[in-house]
């Protein structure tokens, strides 16, 4: 069989930045090299410009207005920026949110809870979907932030995003999203599923590295946030430093990209996900599926090879990139949070998989990764 090496499947962690987005910055690496807070020359006006237009774009990706998207350097940022920007206006106050977050939603929230605020953590059910009724019920007078992933990052699971917006918007709370899994791979738009903070990285739909942004709404009530940092009042005030003007340019057009080929780009990986999903199932017992089976992103499988430890299992199998969970908390030897609070024995956490799919994988990498998925998972069985 004929086939590129390494095979890269861990398309959730990154993407390969696409040769189009490449294109569109180079000029801002090389002769447009302008700062775009410098008004006084042709130099910073062609940056300004650049940033004006990618701004313009990435709002109309997301339904949004120009004004209110700001540039960070990731999904991380934007998501402390979202819950600790807010926690700042409204000391000891109630936050909600899901026991499946990234970390980055996670960690603020301890250490809110570490300064006297009430937190609520929600548990999800078998598939990692959290329950709207559950959501409801942890809802108080005290209650100003609700906070839920639109897609996991390690699982692919969706949430019911639209239902939690309603809600949230007849009790008057602020909802942030973490939509970092999400862009360019399942629609979302803020107006319509009445978002009012939208985390996103151009990373996970294939731009570049250390660059982001946040939706923070204006209309019809502006959500307010105090800055994480001080000096320079970039962003509206809310995000000083200077701009990163190339990577701002390749995340508008990575953006622009993914979403226009949305739909196709859902129905290819579909067909590839299942073709592995099988494959793999057909040639060998106990492997086990996590997540939900249908309301998930079409690019991910993640599966528990029961009787293999995931360690040993990529380790065997180096020349396909997979993973073991998030690869923000891959240096931590702790069991997946997401997979704990599923319920999964520690017999299906230890043995999980994660496989991403993406813009580049073919047909002839999927079946040359079933082949060798059952050739190791045998040969480890085996030996223990």
């Amino acid at each position: 069989m004929i086939r590129k090496q390494p095979i890269y499947l861990d398309y959730h962690a990154t993407t390969p930045l696409d040769p189009e987005v490449l294109a569109a910055m180079l000029p801002y690496l090389k002769d447009d090299f302008g700062n775009a807070a410098s008004q006084q020359h042709i130099f910073g006006l062609k940056a300004q410009a650049a940033v004006k237009k990618a701004r313009k774009d990435i709002a109309q990706c997301l339904g949004s207005e120009e004004s209110e998207i700001i540039f960070t350097s990731g999904a991380t940022e934007s998501n402390n920026l979202a819950i600790l920007g807010l926690a700042q206006r409204f000391e000891g106050k109630h936050f909600i949110t899901t026991a499946v977050e990234h970390k980055s939603v996670l960690d603020p929230h301890k250490f809110l809870t570490s300064r006297g605020f009430k937190v609520t953590i929600l548990p999800v059910d078998s598939c990692g979907k959290v329950s709207v009724a559950e959501l409801k019920k942890a809802i108080t007078p005290d209650t100003v932030l609700i906070s839920v992933i639109a897609a996991n990052n390690e699982i692919g699971t969706l949430n019911p995003i639209a239902e939690i917006g309603e809600i949230a918007r007849q009790a008057k709370i602020t909802f942030h999203v973490d939509g970092a899994q999400a862009i360019g791979k399942v629609p979302i738009d803020v107006e319509k599923m009445k978002i009012d903070l939208l985390s996103f990285t151009a990373h996970k739909f294939y731009g570049p590295k250390g660059c982001g942004g946040l939706y923070v709404r204006k209309r019809p009530h502006a959500v307010k946030l105090n800055p994480l940092f001080y000096g320079g009042g970039h962003e509206a005030g809310l995000r000083s430093g200077t701009l990163n003007v190339p990577a701002i340019v390749g995340m508008a057009k990575a953006m622009q990209k993914a979403e226009s080929r949305r739909v196709e780009e859902a129905k290819r990986l579909i067909e590839l996900r299942d073709r592995l999903y099988q494959g793999i199932c057909s040639g060998l017992d106990e492997a086990y599926l996590n997540g939900h089976p249908t309301d998930r992103l079409p690019g991910n499988l993640n599966l528990s090879l029961v009787g293999v430890r995931s360690s040993a299992f990529i380790m065997a199998m180096p020349e396909i990139a997979v993973s073991s969970g998030s690869a923000c908390s891959s240096a931590n030897p702790e069991p997946s949070h997401v997979l704990k609070a599923l319920g999964l024995s520690p017999e299906r956490t230890e043995s999980a998989i994660r496989f991403g799919l993406g813009r580049f994988t073919t047909e002839a990498e999927i079946d040359y990764t079933i082949e060798r998925v059952v050739e190791v998972v045998k040969k480890l069985r085996e030996k223990s």
